[in-house]
């Protein structure tokens, strides 16, 4: 039975997709990993980098003995896949993502990170915070949004990956992208897809970036298309 590594997205936690991996369980063995310093890990102390992010992947699939797995990278998860197989090449069998950011520069990376005050979120999406601290804890949540923050406007400084970085992949990326996405757009996905030696991409109908609501069982039907085709 092969096996699927599921990334969770920046702010997001391995318990957003207890019930994906569900839906998946009956074709593979499923893993969902969870990024250092969120959810059941919000403890830990170490600055957020897509580096660091990619160096847990790692160390996931060498505790697990897991080789060459398949990727279901949602949002930053994705990002860090692709850095990891940029680096590493043939990490993976495939990687699939959805709603992953690509454009980083200063301005996009600093409109992302004022996204990211916890008192106006509190103020102003109360529900929004109340899940975050259901994900990270009560107090945790606030220490993820500024590490998130910093690291945002690190990667707008100096993306985590270039153009060479990407032309390195030579493995097949699947890039999803909701058509409701106002974080994503289609002509950064694209543009991504391109330069890939193995991309192709999907809009899916509808769908928002937030992963909470996009139904388990939609996505899950797409991740078994796009793993097993035909």
């Amino acid at each position: 039975m092969k096996k699927v590594i599921i990334l969770h997205g920046a702010l997001g936690a391995k318990s957003q997709f207890e019930q994906l991996a569900s839906q998946l369980t009956e074709h593979f063995q499923v893993y969902v990993l969870e990024f250092d310093g969120h959810g059941t890990k919000s403890s830990d102390t170490s600055d957020f980098s897509i580096d660091l992010f990619a160096q847990n992947l790692k160390d996931f699939m060498q505790l697990h003995h897991i080789e060459k797995p398949l990727i279901f990278g949602y949002s930053m998860g994705g990002y860090v896949a692709l850095k990891l197989e940029s680096q590493e090449a043939n990490s993976f069998e495939k990687i699939v993502t959805l709603g992953t950011k690509f454009n980083w520069n200063p301005e996009s990376a600093e409109k992302e990170a004022n996204m990211l005050n916890a008192e106006k979120i509190e103020e102003k999406v109360p529900a929004f915070a109340g899940y975050l601290k259901s994900l990270h804890g009560e107090n945790e949540w606030k220490t993820v949004l500024q590490r998130t923050a910093k690291m945002m406007r690190s990667l707008g400084d100096k993306p985590a990956l270039s153009p060479d970085d990407f032309h390195r992949v030579r493995i097949p990326v699947h890039l999803l992208r909701g058509s409701k996405d106002v974080m994503v757009t289609k002509e950064e996905t694209t543009e991504v897809q391109y330069l890939l030696g193995n991309g192709s991409y999907l809009e899916m109908e509808e769908w928002p970036h937030p992963v909470n609501q996009i139904s388990p069982k939609e996505l899950a039907q797409q991740l078994l298309s796009s793993y097993l085709p035909g």
